[in-house]
């Protein structure tokens, strides 16, 4: 390995706007943001691991994506505090890969566990007399594993090649490190670029597709039954769907991000990106917490306890 590779890069983060005025107001929304975020996902993971009712294959899914938002948000929160505060907002090279390593390695395995999700919802409503016998607590732990396992193995190869690539570029238009990172190489890599792809298949594209094959198939077999089954359906159903869009369309916005950098304002850039940060981590508790009867069940128990002390 050349010795210029074992050089610490500094990468400067230049997707900020007006910082240096707006820097305590920026602080304090986002540090508001950040604690809402650990304490909303916390009470869901915190109800479902203490009430026993809760501990079924929906729930521990459910318990699971929020554990995904709190991961989330802590790569990318702590540092984006220290930049509002900081005089230059800049990066080593090698944190910027791990900051992109554990975004689309958390990203990829919320794909995958929507999938299972998706898979034990048409399970219990197109197959529940064989629902005890498939969604076991094995393939429960089987599907945990694969889901926070098979994102991780496949992004830690894309980010060991990042890191032997030579950069020629110093400077992103970005708040975090995203994909936007190979802009910094001097030559574009087709191994890197074909390796995406495949990754981006692998842990986003088939999934999703996979989730709308399941639920077609489920609001298929609704549709031929009786209002009650319908209104189950629609009421442990819903929520998913509600969280798969809203996903799906940041992920979309990462992508236009990138694609299009030079060509989306600096402003309106940045506001993507928030949407990114905030809104999937921030309103997922909020979806499951209004949404799935039992969560809002022991939510309103619990708030009323703590109002009674």
């Amino acid at each position: 390995m050349d010795e210029e590779l074992n050089v610490t890069y500094m990468i400067t983060l230049d997707g900020h706007v007006e910082v240096h005025k707006y820097r305590f107001l920026y602080f304090i929304i986002m540090f508001t943001v950040y604690i809402l975020i650990i304490c909303s996902n916390s009470t869901i993971v915190y109800l479902i691991w203490t009430h026993q009712n809760l501990h079924e294959p929906m729930y521990i899914f459910i318990a699971a994506l929020s554990l995904n938002s709190v991961l989330f948000s802590t790569n990318i929160y702590p540092k984006l505090l220290i930049d509002f505060l900081s005089e230059k907002q800049i990066i080593s090279y090698q944190a910027c890969l791990v900051q992109y390593f554990m975004c689309y390695a958390i990203g990829g395995s919320e794909f995958l566990l929507l999938s299972a999700m998706a898979y034990d919802r048409y399970v219990s409503i197109c197959k529940p007399l064989q629902y005890p016998t498939i969604m076991t607590k094995t393939t429960i732990s089987i599907f945990l594993v694969l889901a926070w396992l098979v994102p991780a193995c496949q992004l830690v190869a894309s980010a060991t090649m990042s890191a032997n690539q030579k950069l020629c570029g110093f400077n992103l238009r970005v708040i975090f490190c995203n994909n936007s990172i190979y802009k910094l190489h001097c030559e574009t890599s087709r191994t890197i670029s074909v390796y995406g792809v495949f990754i981006l298949l692998n842990v986003a594209l088939f999934p999703m597709l996979f989730i709308v094959f399941t639920y077609a198939k489920i609001f298929i077999t609704t549709y031929r039954s009786c209002k009650e089954v319908r209104k189950k359906a629609a009421e442990t159903c819903l929520p998913h769907l509600l969280v798969l869009i809203n996903f799906s369309l940041l992920c979309t916005y990462d992508v236009i991000i990138v694609r299009l950098e030079s060509d989306i304002p600096k402003l309106a850039r940045l506001f993507m990106t928030l949407q990114i940060t905030v809104y999937n981590p921030l309103f997922n508790p909020i979806i499951y917490g209004l949404k799935m009867k039992e969560i809002s069940k022991h939510l309103k128990r619990l708030l009323c306890q703590n109002k009674m002390k």
